[in-house]
């Protein structure tokens, strides 16, 4: 057969499939002759990769069976090494908001290769992004750009406490801020405790000093705090909302003991609105930890804050932060391609498209017996399913725990198996993007009426 990547003609054994889906022969040209599926593929990975994976949360252990391996992705768009099309509701968690593969990105990503990958010193691009979220989100007056939203949200810590000279940090229940060893913590059972590793390899005295406190309760502060730091939409649990006063409340209690409030906006940022949960509400947080649109796909991390706070850095300040990829040119390349394609409308369009999809899923559900809802903020969709809240939306992680995980389990097959791609968790956000247009919008909702049909029978 002729090799669709470089025209040679090769026998089937020679083929490369994953390459060949990559460059647009799919399994469906392919299939008998030699392709691997996911599960041959999967296996081998996990022989060489724990669990076979490279984050947790692709394993599918919470809903069960295999992971499927992507060979590429198109606009809305996922395609597995098998030649399968999904809609993608995933969208890397957030990260790529105008579509895989947007023209802009790859454009700027490939414009950037060609002057070379990395090296370890100041770029012309690194600056003009770090002035892109400045000019976008007023209380970022300096911003320090990292490799990822876990470096962001650590860095945001050691700056805290290196800037007022205190320890105690204040999280919340059913936030998550990366895999930073400090904020790994289960509650205690108190109102407000000391929090307990939330995972092996974090020592006790490691998380000594975090507090683990209810989501949307306005905690009492005293003076060994030196931050809150807070999803100011909490985004893995399901999607929940601030209620009212309660960001407010955070600003005025930090103020009151002279803590600094730490918005993690590495999901929401630059994906629910321009300026983030923070212009959406209207609150000034001192530090802001951004990650996912600003590297428009690409591995990246952010810390902004006001000056005063932000000049606590080095090589200005005591707080040590540096890294040899930070503001990697390719990374910050495409950063910059999406954050120019995000203007104001975009924003309205993707709020409407959110408000649909979740009217869609709601009907689906509820046309075959299923309990769910869908809570919309800005952009993002939540999902809840089971009696267990009484079509009141979550206010807690408690409230958010209620969600029937093997009920979800069910769901998430059906859609996959029907053709849309849904995160294997329960407690995951969906996403659109652009590239979630009318048409692809109200296919997700006919595929979820059809695949969720076995609840009814």
């Amino acid at each position: 057969m002729v090799c669709r990547i470089d025209e040679r003609t090769v026998s089937i054994a020679l083929c490369d499939p994953v390459r060949c889906v990559q460059a647009g022969c799919s399994a469906i040209t392919c299939k008998g002759a030699g392709v691997p599926s996911n599960q041959q593929l999967f296996e081998r990975s996990a022989a060489v990769i724990p669990g076979g994976v490279n984050s947790s949360i692709r394993a599918f252990r919470a809903v069960g069976g295999t992971p499927f391996l992507v060979a590429r992705g198109s606009g809305a768009y996922l395609y597995d090494v098998e030649g399968r099309q999904m809609i993608d509701l995933v969208q890397s968690y957030g990260a790529i908001i105008l579509g895989h593969a947007h023209p802009a990105v790859t454009a700027a990503i490939t414009a950037a290769a060609v002057d070379g990958t990395s090296y370890g010193a100041p770029t012309p691009r690194e600056m003009k992004l770090a002035e892109a979220i400045s000019d976008r989100v007023p209380s970022c007056e300096r911003v320090r750009l990292m490799n990822s939203g876990t470096e962001a949200t650590s860095t945001a810590v050691r700056l805290a406490r290196g800037a007022t000279g205190r320890k105690r940090i204040v999280t919340f229940h059913g936030n998550f801020h990366g895999a930073t060893d400090a904020l790994l913590v289960a509650g205690g059972s108190g109102v407000a405790t000391l929090g307990l590793p939330g995972t092996a390899g974090v020592p006790e005295e490691t998380v000594a000093n975090t507090w683990v406190v209810p989501y949307n309760v306005v905690p009492h502060l005293d003076n060994d705090v030196a931050a809150v730091i807070v999803e100011p939409v909490a985004a893995n649990m399901g999607v929940v909302a601030p209620v009212p006063g309660f960001l407010e409340g955070l600003r005025a209690e930090c103020d009151r003991v002279g803590a600094l409030l730490i918005f993690d906006e590495v999901i929401t940022g630059f994906r629910i609105g321009l300026g983030g949960a923070q212009a959406k509400y209207d609150i000034r947080p001192d530090i802001t930890c951004f990650g996912k649109v600003i590297g428009g796909g690409l591995p990246i991390g952010a810390v902004g804050g006001s000056a005063d706070v932000m000049n606590h850095l080095s090589p200005l300040g005591p707080v040590f932060h540096a890294g040899t990829l930070a503001g990697n040119p390719l990374a910050t390349a495409a950063g910059l391609a999406a954050l120019n394609e995000l203007v104001p409308d975009v924003y309205i369009e993707l709020s409407a498209r959110a408000r649909r999809l979740s009217a869609l899923l709601r009907d689906a559900c509820a046309s075959n017996g299923i309990v769910a809802q869908f809570p919309v903020v800005g952009t993002l969709i939540g999902m809840h399913f089971g009696p267990g809240l009484q079509n009141n939306a979550p206010q807690n992680f408690v409230d958010a725990k209620t969600t029937d995980e093997a009920l979800y389990a069910k769901v998430f097959h059906a859609m996959l198996s029907a053709g849309v791609a849904m995160a294997p968790g329960a407690y995951e956000a969906l996403f659109v993007g652009l590239s979630h247009d009318d048409a692809v919008i109200n296919r997700i909702g006919e595929i979820a009426h059809e695949a969720l049909q076995w609840n009814s029978h």
